[in-house]
């Protein structure tokens, strides 16, 4: 995924980009939208029973639900809700039952 310029703007039909395996957990596939400043977007996919491992956010994350059901820190997430987590907040049990998918913003790695 190649970094914006600062100053510029740049179009991504989302359809076009290619899934790859998710270097997280199995089951779970990303589209990289684009990098600029430091953060990341993602397109996230989890197929039913993906399930990510204990990890703590070193930046904070927003995620916004597109499709299916996600369940973070033992909240339902569905279609229009919205995640944000502070620096240093931890991810012990983020899963789906039925599968999703939703977008990520977070800083890049």
């Amino acid at each position: 995924m190649s970094a914006l310029e600062t100053g510029g703007f740049k179009w991504v039909r989302t359809d076009d980009l290619p899934w790859r395996a998710s270097r997280m957990a199995a089951g779970v596939l990303v589209k990289d939208v684009a990098v600029t400043d430091g953060w990341e977007m993602q397109i996230v996919r989890f197929a039913p029973g993906a399930r990510f491992p204990i990890h703590t956010h070193e930046s904070p994350e927003f995620l916004f639900i597109l499709e299916g059901e996600l369940v973070q820190a033992g909240r339902r997430l569905g279609p229009g809700w919205a995640s944000v987590a502070s620096a240093g907040t931890i991810d012990e049990d983020v899963y789906s039952e039925t599968g999703c998918v939703f977008v990520l913003v977070d800083r890049a790695s």
